[in-house]
């Protein structure tokens, strides 16, 4: 068993087989997943988990160099967009109109839905390097 890190064993296995520049996908209850990408399912009932807490989780184990999000969530969901600027000071934060970012999602290795039920509340994750 693992002592540390996420449990979720299809989580894990995409993390440990990203590469540079590869891509994932936390998403809200309502994104579309395309046909041919990995969905890895955690929605429970509207709201859990989070879309805060799996990308806090995800965070703790994944390098991450670049996070692309929607333009519309300046708008219309002010609360995750701060979440978003705080908690990836140190990345390359890329807006997109939405119909850009779901296009985006064919080429992720996975795309994670959360509970979350708020508008936006997605991000593209991609993979940096960690050499040591």
């Amino acid at each position: 068993m693992k002592k540390k890190g996420i449990l979720n064993s299809h989580i894990a296995k995409v993390l440990a087989d990203l590469g540079h520049t590869d891509t994932i996908v936390v998403g809200d209850v309502g994104l579309p997943i395309p046909p041919g990408v990995a969905k890895i399912d955690l929605a429970l009932t509207f709201g859990l988990p989070s879309f805060r807490e799996v990308v806090d989780a995800i965070a703790e184990d994944m390098v991450i160099e670049k996070v692309t999000i929607a333009e519309e969530i300046k708008s219309a969901n002010v609360e995750t967009l701060n979440y978003i600027n705080d908690k990836f000071q140190n990345c390359d934060i890329e807006a997109c109109p939405h119909e850009r970012l779901k296009e985006l999602t064919r080429n992720a290795k996975a795309v994670i839905r959360t509970g979350e039920a708020k508008p936006y509340a997605n991000c593209i994750l991609q993979s940096g390097v960690h050499f040591g």
